[in-house]
């Protein structure tokens, strides 16, 4: 079973040997990588980046702009910028850079702090735009930035924030930066994120302020400064149609605002939106269109309403950041327990005279066949609806409900693996009655809010065993103590995972296309925190090499980031144990030494009982 890794993993990585392996190299196996971390002592949830994927994918931007901007004899330019609030991690934007050098790719910023860090680590000569709601403060950085010798723009969401641009630009004088104006469009993009677009969005300038912001910028002797417009119809657009509309209608107003004086207005940003395919199921495509079309689209449309208006072909700038960053990074988690495993034949406790039910339900268990499993597990699990009435009832003990529950999952276990060569959707049918509980060392909150809050499906899959078929329907369970922190299974999205013993090995999954923005996004809930990080870089042979490891916050660091003196809490713990009569005097020092132990570790979990992880 490949969980759809030809879908959505775009050659990033495939699988070899039973085993998911990066495409890059000497193609490493990620459950090697994770055997050597864990070796070097970093248990629990693992984040993996891989810079060579950064440097792919922009590539591929750049590729297919630049092939359509031949063909069709377009001439402006093609040039990108990454939107910070995508992933804002150092051990992102700094290999983002160090990866694209040689390209006017740049970066986007939309508040104080990640301008700071697109000033400090922007390639030479590459652009800076800045979007979102500024204050007198952040312009100034805008000047700043300009008299730093760097090429950014500062983009214009409201008439407010281009007086305070005049203000200060009266105040500090020239270099000034590029402006560009947020254009609001009658036209918006479709699903989750639709209403970052269309008249009512929350950014932009309507058809009037675009024509008071021209008056302006003429009457300030800024008008030559004028460089760019933007506009942004929603992340993540699943369809081509809405990014076609909202082409002519800035293809449009670009034109018109070129034609009423603006003659240094090149560029049109058209912001986001280009989707990635997250679908692990090809009847379930989150897109239906590819980056060729994507990309032709853009230049033909841009090119004909120039041309129609008699204008000059602006100069294409796209953000993508979700298409840039999502492959990079891949979430490790190992499998801590599989709840129905408890349930064994060691935990019968049989009587000599049972009830008539659990009598039958053992005969079941023991006569079980492949011919008769779809029939004697129907029975089963009716039987235990019975029994458990019964119990409620007070007619049977909880000696009995335990040899039901006992029962009636051996059976399951066991009518799934005499049925694991049959047909798929005869098995389905079993696995939708029950699904295996897979207890795993994350939180959903931290690593993957989308899915808690927008319902985001993100590739998921185990790292080895892909040679054998897996039988059990899983559903997912993190370790906080939030009934919300599950990823239930879904019969239209099924996830098949293998029956392994915990005990006798480890068992990890991927989560995959976590590189956006789930990172800032993660929450610290139950006071869980990112998870270790890892860089994976190839030297020239094509072997791997494990850099810049940024290891998941202690617990005291946590309580830091929280305001609390962690050297009064330290200062009380230690009290408490000195002050204790239940611990002799001669273990107290052991104590406090355990404690600063514990305190000094992350707070994911180390291992349960029974099992390795």
């Amino acid at each position: 079973m490949d969980y759809g890794i030809k879908i959505w993993g775009g050659y990033d990585f495939i699988i070899e040997d039973g085993k998911v392996v990066i495409n890059e190299g000497n193609r490493p196996a990620i459950i090697d990588i994770v055997k050597d971390v864990r070796e070097q002592g970093f248990k629990g949830p693992v984040l993996f980046r891989f810079p060579h994927i950064l440097k792919k994918h922009v590539n591929s931007l750049f590729n297919k702009f630049n092939k359509y901007i031949k063909e069709y004899e377009y001439s402006g330019k093609f040039s990108s910028v990454f939107p910070l609030k995508v992933n804002q991690y150092p051990n992102f934007v700094k290999y983002l850079m160090e990866k694209t050098k040689g390209k006017n790719y740049g970066l986007e910023a939309g508040s104080k702090p990640e301008l700071i860090i697109a000033m400090s680590y922007v390639n030479e000569k590459c652009s800076i735009v800045v979007n979102g709601f500024k204050d007198k403060e952040m312009i100034s950085l805008g000047f700043i930035s300009a008299k730093m010798g760097q090429n950014i723009t500062l983009t214009i969401e409201g008439l407010n924030e281009l007086e305070t641009i005049v203000e200060v630009a009266k105040e500090m004088g020239p270099p000034y930066p590029n402006i560009g104006l947020r254009i609001k469009l009658h036209s918006s993009g479709i699903g989750i994120w639709a209403k970052s677009g269309g008249i009512n969005s929350k950014f932009g300038l309507t058809s009037v302020e675009l024509i008071e912001a021209l008056r302006i910028l003429k009457e300030e002797g800024l008008i030559d400064y004028l460089t760019m417009i933007h506009f942004h119809i929603g992340s993540q657009i699943s369809e081509i149609s809405p990014v076609k509309k909202a082409l002519r209608e800035a293809g449009n107003i670009y034109a018109e605002l070129y034609k009423m004086g603006a003659k240094n207005l090149k560029k049109i940003d058209i912001g986001g939106g280009l989707a990635v395919e997250y679908s692990q199921h090809k009847t379930l495509h989150s897109i239906n269109y590819t980056l060729d079309e994507y990309a032709s689209d853009v230049v033909f449309l841009l090119k004909m309403i120039a041309n129609n208006k008699g204008v000059p072909e602006p100069d294409i700038f796209i953000e993508a950041g979700r298409y840039v960053a999502a492959s990079h990074a891949v979430l490790v988690v190992p499998v801590l327990e599989l709840f129905s495993q408890e349930y064994n034949e060691q935990k019968l406790c049989l009587k000599e005279h049972n009830p008539p039910l659990i009598e039958e339900l053992y005969e079941l268990y023991n006569t079980i066949n492949e011919k008769n499993a779809v029939e004697f597990l129907h029975d089963s699990l009716d039987h235990m609806e019975s029994l458990l009435t019964l119990f409620d009832l007070g007619y049977i003990d909880l000696i009995d409900r335990n040899n039901t529950e006992v029962l009636v999952h051996l059976i399951i276990r066991k009518s799934i693996e005499l049925l694991k060569n049959k047909n798929l959707s005869e098995l389905k049918d079993i696995q939708n009655m029950i699904q295996e509980r897979y207890l795993l060392n994350f939180s959903i909150f931290q690593s993957l809010p989308d899915y808690w809050g927008l319902g985001q499906q993100f590739p998921v899959m185990p790292l080895d065993k892909l040679d054998i078929s897996p039988t059990r329907s899983a559903s997912l369970w993190d370790i906080t103590c939030d009934s919300d922190g599950e990823i239930a299974f879904d019969a239209d999205r099924p996830l098949f995972l293998h029956d392994v013993d915990l005990k006798k090995e480890d068992y990890f999954l991927g989560f995959f296309l976590v590189g956006a923005y789930q990172e800032t996004l993660g929450m610290e809930h139950n006071l869980f925190t990112h998870p270790t990080e890892f860089v994976i870089t190839f030297d020239e042979e094509g072997n791997y090499k494990i850099d810049d490891i940024i290891e998941a916050q202690n617990i005291l660091d946590v309580l830091d980031d929280l305001d609390y003196d962690v050297k009064e809490i330290e200062r009380r713990l230690k009290q408490n144990i000195e002050d204790s009569d239940l611990i002799p005097d001669d273990e107290k020092k052991d104590v406090i030494g355990n404690l600063y132990l514990v305190l000094s570790e992350n707070c994911y979990l180390k291992t349960i009982a029974g099992s390795k992880n």
